[in-house]
């Protein structure tokens, strides 16, 4: 009897103690792993600014890293709960058995961008000239643009010189005149618009010329099966709190100013391209349409090949994350 009045005086104390604002117990923490200077940050920041994490059951750290290479190197070796990449990785890591699973976060992409005082008014006119591609060979805008320009027909790979390298470093060559087209991630792209340049062809609408569906995301957080499996309501958190912070980012100007000092705007008309690039990315909340993200996947294997999507023939199962999961 004791021991339960014990048991009993101290709840009582536990409960006035939650009721005077002692902090709740810790939250369970989530490991990501991102590119230190990444858009992803913007998204991330408002996630901690607003609490959203603990709101949602885990208390959000982010472990900032120098490059792409480097966070998938941390996750696969468990130094990282979460990463930032793109689909078609999951669905390669997936067919190699790697259990990896998906969680939209993006489906902004860049396009073909050209000075703004350039001749250049077709795919075709860029034969014998240079295009910058950030992101290498098997770059996926990279490769539906070459899908979309051959059914213009014009082998944009065949009739042009193509020099790879890191987005910045092709950011500077555009920039420099060194090149006279450039093909780089949406926040570059926002930003050279900014400085007068104009797209040439969008992504987005070659890849809708293609017949596949613009509104599937490329961009997602990466989890293991395992962690969906075994800490469901960790990875849901995770999912609650990313659109959470997106439902405030698509609406509130006052939330990117404050986010201004991350986001590297050098002008106001910068700033503003990458608030709207950004509002633009922002994907449905439904469910992945399978149908057509088997599509794109198809059109990638046949484009970039084992290079880029491995042993993998078709949609591996099990890509994106259900919500019956």
């Amino acid at each position: 009897m004791h021991g339960l009045c014990r048991a009993l005086a101290m709840l009582s104390i536990w409960a006035l103690a939650v009721l005077a604002g002692a902090p709740a117990p810790a939250a369970e923490g989530l490991r990501v792993a991102v590119l230190q200077f990444g858009t992803v940050n913007w998204e991330l920041d408002t996630i901690r600014h607003h609490g959203l994490d603990r709101a949602n059951g885990f208390a959000l750290e982010i472990r900032p890293l120098a490059g792409a290479a480097a966070a998938k190197v941390a996750f696969e070796g468990g130094e990282a709960d979460v990463i930032v990449s793109d689909w078609i990785w999951v669905a390669r890591r997936r067919a190699a058995r790697a259990d990896h699973v998906f969680i939209s976060y993006s489906r902004a992409v860049g396009g073909l961008i050209v000075p703004g005082d350039s001749p250049t008014r077709t795919l075709a006119d860029l034969k014998g000239r240079t295009i910058g591609v950030a992101g290498g060979p098997v770059d996926k805008s990279w490769l539906i643009l070459q899908a979309f320009a051959l059914e213009q027909g014009f082998d944009l790979k065949a009739e042009t010189k193509q020099v790879f390298g890191a987005a910045p470093l092709m950011y500077q060559k555009a920039l420099a005149g060194e090149i006279a087209a450039t093909v780089n991630f949406w926040h570059f792209a926002a930003k050279m618009e900014a400085r007068g340049f104009r797209r040439l062809v969008s992504v987005t609408d070659a890849a809708e010329a293609l017949g596949l569906d613009p509104a599937t995301p490329l961009l997602g957080y990466v989890v293991k099966g395992e962690m969906v499996r075994e800490q469901p309501d960790l990875v849901h958190g995770l999912a609650a709190a990313s659109r959470a912070a997106k439902a405030i980012l698509a609406t509130d100007d006052a939330e990117w100013d404050r986010l201004r000092p991350l986001m590297n705007a050098k002008t106001d008309a910068e700033f503003e391209r990458l608030k709207a690039g950004f509002r633009e990315g922002i994907p449905s909340p439904d469910p992945v349409d399978l149908a057509a993200a088997a599509r794109m996947f198809a059109l990638m294997a046949k484009l970039g090949g084992e290079a880029l999507v491995g042993g993998a023939t078709e949609l591996p199962d099990g890509v994106f994350l259900s919500l019956g999961d």
